[in-house]
């Protein structure tokens, strides 16, 4: 073998390496030579600059540190920065909010407007001396001094607020405040705080000081639905922002603050005594004299009466919100911004929603320690008739119909009981009712009993907790965690419904115990009478330009439903919720002649009320609660909220043909009596006997018949002849309905209601 290769070969290959490995040995020694050598020289020339002793303690060491220290403060800094100006990575974000929007009612009734027309606002010369004066005086008296950040006024801020044991002055400057407009959300944290001071920065960078006041006067909100001091100055005084007195300009200023609290529409004592802060401040910064003052002291401002008017403000925000994320679909080369917008909604039936709601917590809401509801209404298509976001908006602008994330309860057990069809269980099924735990924890029923053998239809009925949870563990099957893949199922039919919201995976998942919002609920259940079919909740029907121009419509462009459940599935289950409603825990939901199937839910502790059901025509989630997540007073699903539904309900079905429920049928019609029926004994003729929903007088309605009743008087008094015109039909007539509180067989008394 080494015969292979020849003998010079080998010498060759020797000296070769020989010469390489000198070659690296030469060069790593002139390299480390020179290298020393350049040391030296450095060394050398730096010896000229040594300081030692107290020079080096007093000025060396101090700048080598804060050198270091200002090193790492830019590279946090940087760090910091980067998530607030993502938020600026639109290159269209001046116009970001900059939308003006007036939106109608499904039958074209304009019904209020959002946003701001920026491009016809009016320009910051044009504004009231005195307007300008008292924002400033208010809101940042330095503006025209700091880089975006008032540090002094910061500090100043946090001295004052310690000193009073509570918040008495903001520290953030107008600059800051237009940031959070623009970017950001009001959520009090720190993240949102450093996002705010870095886009306050650079909004002073990109912007003049006279455009950042402008922007923040335009897009500040003002309460009332308003956004900038024009829209609020419209709203509160009829008038344009240019024709504001000083009175008027102090109440105006001191909404910045707080607008739900200082709105004069809503609480004039307080939107008073801010405007008289307003003035103080005017004084405390030299703008104005005491004397100057004087006059808007003794005669401050009134602001219309708004009462009387009622405007469906979480419906026309929610719609906003919806028509700003439809616009950002739009191309990005379509500049328009003004828009008409058509929307889902019937004034009628969110007028019937908002009174429905109000009475019920008027008359019982102390004796079940409830404070707030929602509802929400929809066609079966996903558009929703009516929305009630709250008891008062004027008093919370917080819309628990669409941003409170409550649980569900029992009323989360359709999605459970779909799943079971959808794999091999019919509504006969039979499932043993008895104790079962998953780990530690072992569902218990109202009662704390068990009924034993029962059908599938017979426990939704009862509202039956240990049913659901057994179905959970039979439907995963033969798994090594079959709880855990039957849950899994369960969440993947109730995303194919339409839930967004997160549910994370808990045992106590299949009897309601993870968080929904009452829109996305209700609207789930469309599925149901939809032959299976989900939707998306929408308010938009169509857009416009301000020119008219048609730009979107829903039928057209919208999302199309989906075909989530088979046709028979959902009949199978809206038969089985339509017994809960005949004979189970919502029998005070049931509409007369008009099928209908639900489902109620009771969290625990009775903190969450809930009843959701649908017609063939409509469905609608009602919820009661309390903000603070307090317990009521054993107030169930079965008790305000199906009485409430129902009331909204017999509202919404008034002049609509009533369609047929798959699974339950078309409802029954009332025979013709015979023409022997409609005469007396005396044979006078019988007023006829109205069944099924009784009419409901409206508030117009009444106006106009006492309109009409006026003009009877003056016509008589007119010709002499004394007419006594009919009485106008009033709800509180005998005949009508008294208030469910009144116990019966059929109606039990709200202590009587079991807990579902």
């Amino acid at each position: 073998m080494r015969k292979i290769v020849p003998t010079e070969w080998k010498r060759k290959i020797r000296h070769w390496l020989l010469d390489f490995d000198a070659r690296i040995d030469s060069t790593l020694f002139s390299t480390g030579k020179g290298a020393r050598e350049l040391y030296e020289r450095y060394s050398t020339f730096m010896d000229r600059f040594h300081v030692g002793r107290w020079k080096r303690w007093v000025f060396i060491e101090p700048l080598s540190e804060a050198a270091t220290i200002g090193l790492g403060g830019l590279i946090l800094m940087l760090a910091l920065a980067v998530p607030a100006f993502r938020e600026t990575a639109d290159e269209d974000w001046l116009k970001k909010s900059d939308l003006a929007v007036s939106f109608l009612d499904r039958y074209g009734n304009p019904i209020g407007s959002r946003g701001i027309k920026h491009n016809d606002s009016i320009p910051l010369e044009d504004f009231p001396d005195v307007l300008i004066k008292a924002t400033l005086a208010t809101e940042d008296r330095r503006f025209y001094e700091h880089f975006g950040i008032d540090v002094a006024g910061t500090f100043r801020a946090l001295l004052t607020n310690a000193q009073a044991g509570g918040v008495r002055q903001g520290g953030s400057s107008i600059t800051q405040q237009l940031a959070k407009n623009l970017f950001l959300s009001n959520e009090r944290t720190i993240e949102r705080k450093v996002n705010e001071a870095f886009l306050a920065v650079w909004l002073e960078t990109r912007l003049t000081k006279n455009e950042i006041l402008k922007l923040y006067l335009d897009r500040a909100y003002m309460g009332g639905g308003t956004f900038g001091v024009d829209g609020a100055a419209h709203f509160y005084f009829n008038k344009s922002a240019r024709d504001v007195n000083l009175a008027e300009a102090a109440m105006l200023a001191g909404l910045f603050k707080a607008p739900t609290k200082y709105a004069p529409h809503i609480n004039l004592p307080a939107a008073r005594a801010r405007a008289n802060v307003v003035l103080d401040n005017l004084v405390d910064a030299g703008f104005m004299t005491e004397g100057q003052v004087f006059g808007a002291r003794r005669n401050p401002a009134t602001a219309v009466d708004r009462r009387d008017e009622n405007s469906p403000n979480y419906y026309l925000d929610w719609a906003f919100d919806e028509m700003r994320k439809l616009v950002e679909t739009f191309p990005k080369s379509y500049i328009e911004r003004v828009f008409v917008v058509r929307t889902a909604i019937d004034m009628n039936v969110q007028r019937a929603a908002e009174d429905a709601i109000e009475n019920q917590l008027r008359q019982f809401g102390r004796d079940y320690h409830a404070t707030q509801a929602a509802s929400v209404v929809a066609d079966l298509d996903g558009g929703v008739r009516a929305m009630v976001g709250g008891r008062d908006y004027g008093a919370s602008q917080f819309n628990r119909a669409t941003d409170a994330y409550r649980q569900p309860g029992s009323s989360f057990k359709p999605y459970v009981y779909t799943t079971a069809l959808l794999n091999g269980f019919k509504p006969t099924s039979i499932i043993v009712d008895g104790p079962v735990c998953i780990g530690n924890w072992c569902p218990q029923n109202y009662g704390h009993s068990y009924s034993g053998a029962v059908t599938l239809t017979q426990a939704i009925t009862r509202s039956i907790n240990v049913v659901p949870v057994k179905l959970s563990i039979a439907l995963g099957g033969k798994a090594s965690n079959p709880a855990k893949v039957g849950r899994a199922k369960i969440v993947e039919v109730a995303r194919r419904f339409g839930i967004r919201a997160p549910l994370p995976d808990t045992p106590s998942l299949p009897i309601g115990a993870d968080e929904v919002t009452v829109l996305e609920h209700g609207v789930a259940y469309a599925t149901f009478p939809n032959k299976g079919k989900s939707v998306t909740p929408h308010a938009v029907l169509e857009v416009r330009t301000g020119a008219g121009d048609l730009v979107w419509r829903f039928d057209r462009d919208g999302k199309k439903p989906l075909q989530a459940i088979p046709a028979s599935v959902a009949a199978d289950m809206a038969q089985m919720m339509s017994h809960v409603v005949s004979e189970g825990t919502a029998r005070r939901a049931a509409l007369d002649g008009i099928p209908t199937a639900g489902k109620t839910g009771t969290t625990n502790s009775y903190r969450d009320a809930w009843f959701v059901g649908y017609t063939g025509n409509f469905t609608c989630a009602v919820w009661f609660g309390n903000d603070d997540y307090s317990p009521t007073n054993r107030m169930t699903g079965g008790s305000l909220p199906a009485q409430t539904w129902h009331d909204i309900m017999v509202a919404a079905h008034q002049g609509v043909e009533i369609k047929e429920l798959p699974g339950v049928g078309a409802g029954t019609k009332l025979p013709s009596a015979p023409a022997s029926a409609n005469v007396a004994a005396n044979g006078a003729a019988k007023p006829a006997e109205f069944k099924g929903a009784p009419p409901v007088l409206t508030k117009r309605g009444a106006d106009i018949l006492v309109h009409v009743e006026k003009l009877l008087d003056d016509a008589a008094k007119t010709a002499g002849d004394p007419i006594k015109p009919p009485k106008p039909v009033s709800s509180s007539s005998p005949g009508f309905p008294d208030s469910f509180a009144s116990a019966s067989p059929d109606n039990p008394a709200p202590s009587a209601q079991r807990k579902n």
